[in-house]
């Protein structure tokens, strides 16, 4: 991903065929080490290529990507039979006189507006 980002930031610089080289240069100026043998896979495979066609195809083939939609309705299920067995158990149980809470501010020694 990175070499492809240096890439694409190259191309928006307005280098329309930018060379490993380059890439390598954009790279090590924010102090990262270019793996040559993805690099070079890289630029063989956008060699000749126009960026924005690849860019128009690939959100194309991710638009029929299921995105979950459809898994969102099978975890309410489990929630609300969970929900309702819950409710027979707190019946049983006896209630519980919630206990104060102590005010930070008395513990410091002074307060908001002092």
């Amino acid at each position: 991903m990175k070499h492809l980002a240096a890439y694409l930031l190259l191309s928006l610089g307005g280098n329309t065929s930018p060379s490993a080289k380059d890439v390598k240069g954009v790279l090590s100026s924010v102090g990262i080490d270019a793996d040559d043998d993805r690099l070079d896979k890289l630029i063989k495979e956008l060699e000749g290529k126009d960026l924005q066609e690849l860019i128009a195809e690939g959100s194309q083939k991710l638009a029929s990507v299921p995105s979950g939609g459809g898994g969102g309705g099978g975890a309410a299920a489990p929630a609300a039979g969970g929900a309702a067995g819950g409710a027979a158990a707190e019946e049983k149980a006896p209630e519980k006189e919630p206990e104060k809470e102590e005010e930070s501010d008395e513990d410091m020694g002074f307060g908001l507006f002092d």
